[in-house]
């Protein structure tokens, strides 16, 4: 199929276009930025979600899935940036939808958050949320088939800012310290993004997920204190960790399922790749890095 990925230059996007062009997809970027040395197989399109022309013109009349993992995607950030995380989570989806729908498209699949699903979250997941309902709703209006996909703690060992384990790592290995502002005691279901990618293109590839939510969390469930002392272990025990027990007031602290959202279903990756060999992964690349 030819499939358009906005935000394909992304953290999540880069795996997931690698994914689809194992599988053969034709694949289009439409980023505002190229990684070069990361997908350079699929086509490039440079495009501003906000600029409803520049959507526009990134579709074509063949084109038959669209992604769209573009927008804010840092939740600490866009606590304090509430105007422009709905500008880019909310506007912008609106944008790509209103041209998906003018080019007949087959699926629309929306990147959502497990926060969606959560009293927490503040304007990021708001603004998940509210997009999500928007997606609904053109699929009543416009009859867009849709999927969204409610992604939690993905993390690889790719450097990019929104990868929480791998900076976790880089401050690790750099400062000999991990600071986390909470008490440690939150728990995670970490995903690989390798194995959300291959997921996230499962979709597609079959008419089981139209029109649903769906959840895409790891299987490996672990308080963050002891995702600290995993690392502290790999590291041969020469690591300070400081738990603030402060600031955290806007993550959820045990599960993202604060009230009664819309009915999910979780996918899990079989096989898998395991938390030890994803954390490795990332203090290998963190070394290489630096």
């Amino acid at each position: 199929m030819k499939v358009l990925v906005f935000g394909g230059s992304g953290f999540l996007g880069s795996y997931l276009v690698e994914e689809l062009l194992r599988r053969k997809h034709e694949v289009v970027v439409c980023d505002l930025n190229r990684i070069n040395d990361i997908n350079h197989a699929a086509e490039f399109v440079k495009c501003d979600i906000l600029d409803q022309t520049e959507v526009n013109k990134a579709f074509s009349d063949d084109v038959e899935v669209v992604y769209n993992l573009a927008g804010f995607a840092n939740l600490d950030k866009a606590v304090h940036h509430p105007y422009k995380t709905m500008e880019l989570n909310v506007l912008g989806n609106i944008n790509i939808l209103n041209a998906a729908v003018n080019s007949n498209i087959e699926r629309y699949v929306y990147a959502s958050s497990a926060y969606a699903m959560n009293n927490k979250g503040s304007f990021y997941g708001i603004s998940k949320l509210s997009s999500e309902k928007i997606v609904e709703e053109y699929y009543k209006r416009y009859d867009l088939t849709y999927t969204i996909l409610r992604y939690g703690s993905v993390y690889s060992e790719r450097n990019f800012e929104n990868n929480y384990i791998y900076q976790l790592v880089n401050q690790a290995i750099k400062d000999g310290r991990i600071d986390h502002e909470g008490d440690g005691e939150e728990i995670r279901e970490y995903i690989h993004a390798q194995d959300a990618a291959t997921l996230s293109v499962d979709i597609i590839e079959s008419s089981d997920y139209i029109n649903q939510q769906i959840v895409l969390t790891g299987v490996e469930r672990m308080k963050r204190a002891e995702l600290f002392k995993m690392i502290k272990e790999i590291l041969n025990e020469n690591l300070e960790i400081v738990l603030k027990n402060d600031g955290y007031d806007n993550h959820y602290k045990y599960t993202p399922y604060s009230f009664e959202a819309s009915v999910s279903k979780k996918l899990v990756a079989n096989p898998h790749i395991d938390m030890g060999q994803g954390l490795l992964r990332c203090i290998k690349a963190v070394y290489n890095d630096n």
